[in-house]
């Protein structure tokens, strides 16, 4: 059962339940604009930061690999920052148009803003159209490649709300969109797309195939009552081996792009220094790996929550490597 108390604006509606309880939506936005901004995910920063984090890996990776940062990298830095927070809120609105006859049957999605009435499909359709349009804005502030990756990332955004329907495997659907950042940062630093950002790429999607299993146990019983596909579902009670070789697959495929793009520009320190950083994140997923158990519902939504952190742990590094 999903909690029905009224929410901290005084609607009879219930906060959505697996948002944090002290979420600045239900606490200080004004009332009008709560049931929008929790269709967005804005009650629920963590979807934000890893759309956003590849993004900041792609820039980073790219300054070092030509080794010409310059002042326009901080709009690219603070475009992909507004460009991730506006089109996670799009893609999660329609998600939530694609998905509303699914989530009212789900314990932990039937309180979502369109299946508990707070917002109608129309509305919902115009909320969506004004983020893209926003996010199409910043994107235009870029170089022509960029905008055409920007474009081109529509298609991965569209598909993913219907994957878990046709296959088991939905989490590369929601990896290859969720990633797309690296992609095109990179490009709006370089101008062109390079072999690096295409293998840091390929590692950001094994991240996402890690933390979203975690994160999909979480609906196994009732994915399985409607018929909707998961890695969680698929793995079962050997999460822990695939878990452990997504992990692998993320710092082998992170150490290859630092290798490709530092090989012949940076030194031998800021190589050591880059090569770090998914080493240490490895680490960090290797935690997070011995602290899964799939049948604790609050564990989970925990671990998958601090894969920010895990995200932020190569980017420091990386710009680490860009002073040394």
């Amino acid at each position: 059962m999903h909690d029905t108390s009224p929410t901290p604006d005084g609607n009879d509606a219930a906060r959505v339940v697996d948002a944090p309880a002290d979420n600045w939506v239900d606490r200080s936005a004004p009332r009008f604009t709560r049931p929008f901004l929790r269709l967005s995910r804005a009650d629920r920063p963590i979807g934000t930061w890893l759309l956003l984090l590849p993004c900041w890996w792609g820039l980073t990776l790219a300054m070092l690999f030509d080794q010409q940062p310059r002042w326009f990298d901080l709009w690219i830095f603070i475009g992909c920052g507004a460009g991730a927070w506006l089109m996670r809120g799009a893609g999660c609105t329609w998600n939530d148009i694609t998905d509303r006859h699914i989530d009212d049957k789900v314990a932990r999605t039937r309180s979502r803003p369109i299946p508990s009435g707070q917002v109608s499909v129309k509305g919902a359709l115009g909320w969506m159209i004004a983020q893209m349009l926003i996010a199409l804005c910043i994107l235009l502030s870029f170089n022509g490649a960029a905008i055409a990756l920007g474009v081109l990332a529509l298609l991965p955004v569209a598909i993913y709300p219907f994957a878990k329907r046709f296959t088991w495997w939905p989490q590369v659907f929601l990896g290859i969109a969720f990633n797309w950042g690296a992609l095109l940062a990179w490009t709006a630093h370089t101008g062109s797309l390079g072999a690096p950002a295409v293998v840091l790429y390929a590692a950001g999607i094994a991240w996402t195939l890690f933390y979203d299993t975690i994160y999909a146990h979480q609906d196994t019983e009732d994915d399985a009552l409607i018929g909707v596909k998961s890695t969680a579902r698929l793995f079962g009670d050997n999460t822990a081996q695939w878990l452990r070789r997504f992990l692998m697959g993320t710092v082998g495929l992170m150490g290859l792009a630092v290798i490709f793009a530092l090989r012949d520009s940076a030194s031998f320190l800021a190589l050591i220094i880059a090569l770090s950083g998914p080493w240490a994140m490895g680490w960090h997923m290797a935690w997070q790996l011995r602290s899964v158990d799939i049948n604790d519902n609050d564990k989970l939504l925990r671990l998958f929550r601090v894969n920010r952190d895990t995200g932020m742990i190569p980017l420091v590094f990386f710009a680490a490597a860009l002073l040394a």
